[in-house]
């Protein structure tokens, strides 16, 4: 029977000593709800009430944009596409494209004009030419969130207007962000478009992350009277990606003051770091009955890690393996995992295998090593 061996190695014998860690979670908002995320690494720096269901307003139309960028790159429709606008579409109001009853839009347009004008109007005109109507809309919306694992969403409309089924947890909005990102690229650069004239009617874009965070490239703000404001951002400085949510702010000028702030904390205390190249020996362990009488533990690919500034000293790795390990082994196999604890960080595993191949013993060492075995119990006897 095996049995686990778990060993400790201190991150100071790998990384150069720094100064004292200051938890991620220390770091707090004064949003009702909050996430932040390194996309790169897939690192949780900052969660608030990131899974309670709370009123998404407009930050909802991204749920709106994913089902019509599916629909693209499904091939059931083209940018070039036109969809007609309807008389109750025509009439909406809050935010708006301005669009008039009868008129045939491309879909490319309405992107455009849901992302940067947040158009109530165009959302209505997807969700009836995609859905037949907009409530059928709202259900596909919702059965589609749940099957993505977006847990704490629901959808009552495509606009994000007030109603008692629209709601969406901070989690599931990074997560549909990200989905966004990651899955539509060709569609994503629209959320960069600052500015959108239609019905000559010039707009800029609501996102203020675009005018104050280098590299900030999306998503969508949001406001009602019960949801406060609110923003899905996002941005991109050298290797890495930041994607955060947050709601419930007071003005636009505290949603854009948050927004900077936390983006800027999330870029600036934080460094994506190898901590361990690959193949690189990080223990040796005891192998029975083989020629060599131990092997290397490796990694195969390099092990990175989001890393606080401060703190690199505080970082604790151990390592955990089946034990005894008999020969013949071969190169990769793998026995154990590496566990990388950073403080006020989530902990990671890593497998760990074998770096090289282990033959079986000879003869002449495994009967030494029977001999041996019974000289032990037979001195174990007389001496008991």
């Amino acid at each position: 029977m095996k049995a686990k061996n778990r060993f400790g190695i201190w991150a100071a014998f790998i990384l150069a000593p720094m100064l004292a860690m200051t938890p991620a979670s220390a770091f707090e908002t004064i949003a009702r709800a909050a996430m932040v995320i390194d996309q790169t690494t897939g690192t949780v720096l900052l969660a608030k009430n990131e899974n309670m269901s709370l009123p998404p307003a407009s930050m909802s139309k991204l749920m709106t944009l994913n089902m019509l960028f599916e629909a693209l790159q499904d091939g059931r429709v083209t940018l070039d596409t036109k969809f007609t606008v309807s008389a109750k579409a025509s009439k909406k109001g809050g935010s708006r494209m301005f669009l008039r009853e009868g008129e045939r839009v491309s879909i490319e347009n309405l992107i455009k004009g849901i992302i940067v004008l947040s158009g109530n109007d165009a959302c209505i005109v997807v969700a009836e030419n995609l859905a037949g109507s907009e409530e059928d809309f709202a259900r596909i919306m919702t059965a589609r969130a749940k099957k993505l694992g977006m847990k704490n969403s629901t959808f009552g409309n495509a606009t994000g207007w007030p109603d008692p089924n629209q709601r969406m947890s901070a989690a599931d909005l990074v997560f549909l962000a990200n989905r966004i990102i990651t899955q539509f690229p060709e569609f994503y650069g629209y959320f960069s478009v600052k500015s959108f004239s239609w019905a000559k009617i010039d707009q800029n874009n609501r996102n203020p992350l675009l005018g104050l965070v280098e590299g900030a490239d999306g998503l969508k703000t949001g406001h009602t009277q019960e949801a406060g404001y609110g923003l899905v951002g996002s941005a991109k400085q050298g290797d890495r990606r930041v994607v955060l949510m947050i709601t419930g702010l007071n003005s636009p000028q505290e949603r854009a003051r948050e927004g900077e702030r936390l983006m800027n904390w999330a870029f600036r205390q934080f460094s994506q770091e190898t901590l361990i190249k690959a193949q690189k020996k990080i223990l040796e362990v005891p192998v029975w009955l083989g020629q060599k009488d131990k092997v290397a533990l490796v990694s195969q690919a390099d092990i990175e890690a989001l890393v606080p500034y401060q703190g690199r000293d505080d970082i604790k790795l151990s390592v955990t393996y089946d034990e005894p390990l008999n020969a013949p082994i071969k190169a990769g196999t793998e026995i154990g995992t590496l566990s990388v604890e950073i403080p006020g960080l989530s902990t990671k595993t890593y497998p760990l295998v074998t770096r090289d191949d282990v033959a079986e013993a000879g003869i002449a060492k495994k009967l030494l090593a029977a001999s041996n075995i019974a000289f032990r119990t037979l001195n174990k006897m007389i001496t008991e």
